[in-house]
This record gives C-alpha cells, structure tokens and sequence, in this order.
C-alpha cells in the first residue's frame, strides 16, 4: 500500500530524481491520454485540475492544448511540485499547488474539467474523494484519468518482481497502489456512487519503455533499481543476494531490448466521466 506520507516523504523525492525517466516511461502512453483530455474539453471549459501531477507533464501538455483555461496541477511531493513549477514558467495558464486534491479542490471550485495520469489509484478513500471532486465540480464537468489494467498484464511489474525473488502475480487488491484501480468494474461503481457517469473505459495495450540510449539494458536496470516493485527488494536484500537480483534483473532487461529501447508489454484503462446531473 503506498500512502500520503510516502509521497510527501522518501517516494516522492525519489520520483522527483527520477522524473525524467518516470514520464519517459509513459511514451507510449501519454499521447492516448492526451488526446482524450482534447476530446473531453469543452468550448466553456476554463478551470482544470491535474490530480497527482508529479513533475507536471499532463498539466503543461493540457495547458498548452487549451490556452483559454487555467491548469493547476496539485500533488502531496513538494519536491516534485517544485520541478513542475519550474518546468513551467514559460506556460503563463499552468500553476502547480503541493496540497491534498480532497482538500485542495473545493477552494478551486467550480472544476471543468480533472485530469490524471495515474494519480488516482493513490487515494486513501476512493469514494470519498471522487465524492468530494464531483462536489467542486461544475454541474457539466468531466473527468479524464489513466490507470493500469490488470498486474498479470504488466510485465515491467511482473518479470521484475519475479527476477527479485517476489511473488509475480500478488492477490488481486484494491489497497492504494499501482494496481488498486485495475478491476474496471470496481472503478465503475465507485464513480457511479460518488456521482459520476462513466463510459465504458478504453482499454490500452502499450510498451512500458524502462530504457534507452547507448547502453538502453543497463539504463533499465538503473531505473528499476531507483523506481517500482523490483527497487524494494533489491535495496532490502542481503549484499549476496542483491548481486543476483540484479543479474537476473540484467536478464529480464536484456530480453525486452531492442538494442535502442528497453519496453515491456503493459496494459492500462483511460476513463472518461461526466458529473451526474442533479
């Protein structure tokens, strides 16, 4: 389970180092997203709230998408809301706020729009956050968020996992984490009760890319060691076994190299919601 403190403490400074490689591994991702935060834009559409913006990527990507509205990205680092700030002082309608979005969004209200690139499966209290969301919401809002699919369908989590010495397909959970949002229909009823109405989710099959460059094996192998479920275990392992988890890691990594890019097979939901009218 990772919780708020982890992201205001050690995890979120170390997505902060790593946040180059951290947005690098959604390439393959971003666009899909993008284009469904263009599509659920509206002409009156003013006010949007990235949730869990990290370095600020989907913020300034929708800032400069749709420079008639203002984009506040709000996540609990501050470590990485300081680089989104910084990454940002030429996109004069992107600001950044180190807050809980529970707390944070009804002084932002009333939201058109919400956005999220895998930030929300963070939350303590699913329910009551996207409760709270809906509440500052204007009455025609909408909702754009991506999160994984299933872990079996991920293998940057699986075969790292496996070349670690964990199990690679844990029990199904919703606990806060990578994976609490992988079950669709378990999103759909806690949108739907918290006043949202969801359309079917768009289901997306895409390449993890973990690292590229001169010597693309040994950049993945540095970012799983930093980022993700294999890091833990390495980092916690006696000094005899991290040298073979990280030689098995070597192997995994090597596998899904193409000389250029290291990318795994990974699968993740985009969902699009409208407010419920009252």
């Amino acid at each position: 389970m990772t919780t708020a403190y982890d992201w205001t403490g050690r995890i979120g400074d170390v997505w902060a180092e790593e946040w180059c490689r951290t947005d690098r591994s959604f390439t393959n991702l971003t666009p899909h997203l993008n284009a469904a935060i263009l599509a659920a834009t509206a002409p009156q559409t003013r006010k949007i709230i990235d949730i869990g913006c990290g370095a600020g990527a989907t913020s300034l990507a929708t800032a400069q998408a749709v420079p008639d509205a203002t984009v506040t990205g709000i996540d609990l680092s501050p470590t990485l809301i300081d680089i989104a700030r910084h990454r940002a002082e030429t996109q004069s309608n992107a600001s950044f706020e180190c807050a809980d979005i529970t707390v944070a969004a009804p002084n932002h209200g009333p939201i058109d729009l919400y956005v999220s690139r895998h930030g929300v499966m963070f939350f303590a209290d699913p329910l009551v956050a996207f409760a709270t969301l809906a509440e500052a919401a204007a009455p025609d809002a909408s909702l754009v968020f991506s999160c994984f699919a299933e872990r079996a369908a991920n293998r940057w989590a699986t075969e790292t996992v496996t070349a670690t010495g964990g199990d690679p397909i844990a029990p199904a959970s919703t606990a806060p984490g990578p994976f609490a949002f992988a079950d669709p229909t378990y999103v759909a009823g806690i949108l739907a009760t918290a006043g949202w109405n969801a359309a079917p989710p768009q289901r997306l099959n895409f390449a993890y890319r973990a690292g590229e460059g001169a010597n693309p094996e040994a950049d993945a192998v540095d970012y799983f060691r930093r980022i993700g479920p294999a890091a833990s275990a390495i980092r916690d392992a006696a000094p005899e076994e991290r040298g073979r988890h990280i030689a098995r890691l070597s192997e995994v990594c090597a596998h899904y190299s193409d000389g250029v890019t290291v990318e795994f097979p990974a699968a993740a939901w985009i969902w699009t919601a409208r407010k419920t009218a009252n």
